[in-house]
C-alpha cells in the first residue's frame, strides 16, 4: 500500500508537469484564450476596414480637373517637350482638357486626367513618358479652371449664378443676389450636393437671423450650393382672386 501511494503521488506530479508544459507551449503569453481565438483576434485587428463604412471628408481637398480646364506642362531638363510649345494670341496658351477627359501630349499620346489633382496628373504624365524619358522631371500648372460659384433662385432681385470669391453665408448670398423680393418668404432652402446622385436640403429661417437671433445658424456656402427663396402663400393666392381686397373695395362681377 505504501508503494502504491508513492506511485500515485509521482503520477499526479507527472500529470501536473505535463499539463503545465502543454499550457506553456500553446499559450506562452499567459492569456486564457485558446490559440485559435488568439489567431482570430490578431486577424480581426489587422483586417481591412469595411468598404461600406463612411469615410471622413478631407479637410482641404485639392481641385480635381474638369473638361475645358487648361494646363501648362513644362520639362526643365527636356524643354523640347514643353506644352504648349508656343502661344498665339488667337488661341489659348494652355493644354485643354477635352470633353472626354483626355489631354494630348507631345510624344506620349493621350492621357486621361479628368478627376485627377495636379500632383496626380504629374504622376500620370511620368508613367506616360516612361518609354521616352528616363525619370523625367515634370511641372504642371493649372492656368484655367472652373471658378467656385453658388446659385440663387426664386424670389430675389437678381437670380443667377455668382462667383464664390470669399467666405460667404446664405444671408450674404441673398444680399449679393439683390435681396428679397416683396413676394419672398424669409424661410429659404439650401441645396448642397453630397455625391453625384444625392443632395441634402436644409431649411433656414432667415427672419430670425436678420433680426439678430440664432446668427450661428447662418450657414457658410460651399462651391456649387444653391439657395431657393420661395414665394409667399398670400402672393400665390392673389393671383387667382378675381377682385382686389382692401378698404372700400368691392368684388368685380364679370358681365355676361
Amino acid at each position: 500500500m505504501k508503494g502504491f501511494g508513492a506511485f500515485s503521488i509521482r503520477l499526479m506530479f507527472l500529470a501536473l508537469s505535463m499539463t503545465a508544459t502543454v499550457i506553456g507551449q500553446t499559450n506562452p503569453s499567459g492569456s486564457s484564450l485558446a490559440p485559435e481565438a488568439i489567431h482570430v483576434a490578431q486577424q480581426s485587428d489587422n483586417a481591412p476596414a469595411d468598404s461600406d463604412r463612411p469615410k471622413p471628408q478631407q479637410r482641404n481637398p485639392r481641385y480635381k480637373l474638369q473638361p475645358d480646364d487648361g494646363l501648362v506642362i513644362s520639362f526643365p531638363l527636356s524643354p523640347e517637350f514643353d506644352q504648349p510649345s508656343h502661344c498665339v494670341q488667337t488661341t489659348n496658351c494652355s493644354v485643354q482638357v477635352q470633353p472626354d477627359g483626355y489631354i494630348d501630349v507631345e510624344g506620349a499620346g493621350s492621357v486621361y486626367v479628368q478627376g485627377l489633382t495636379v500632383p496626380e496628373v504629374v504622376e500620370a504624365l511620368k508613367k506616360a513618358y516612361a518609354g521616352v524619358l528616363h525619370d523625367p522631371i515634370i511641372h504642371v500648372d493649372l492656368v484655367e479652371f472652373q471658378r467656385p460659384f453658388f446659385l440663387v433662385s426664386g424670389q430675389v432681385g437678381k437670380p443667377g449664378q455668382y462667383d464664390l470669391r470669399h467666405d460667404t453665408t446664405v444671408s450674404e448670398a441673398i444680399a449679393i443676389a439683390g435681396g428679397f423680393a416683396p413676394t419672398a418668404k424669409t424661410q429659404v432652402f439650401l441645396y448642397r450636393r453630397v455625391s453625384d446622385s444625392t443632395a441634402e436640403v436644409k431649411e433656414l429661417k432667415l427672419k430670425d437671423i436678420l433680426h439678430g437671433k440664432n446668427v450661428n445658424e447662418d450657414v457658410h456656402l460651399r462651391p456649387g450650393d444653391m439657395i431657393f427663396v420661395p414665394e409667399k402663400a398670400i402672393t400665390k393666392f392673389r393671383k387667382y382672386v378675381p377682385y382686389s381686397v382692401g378698404f372700400g373695395a368691392y368684388p368685380s362681377i364679370p358681365t355676361l
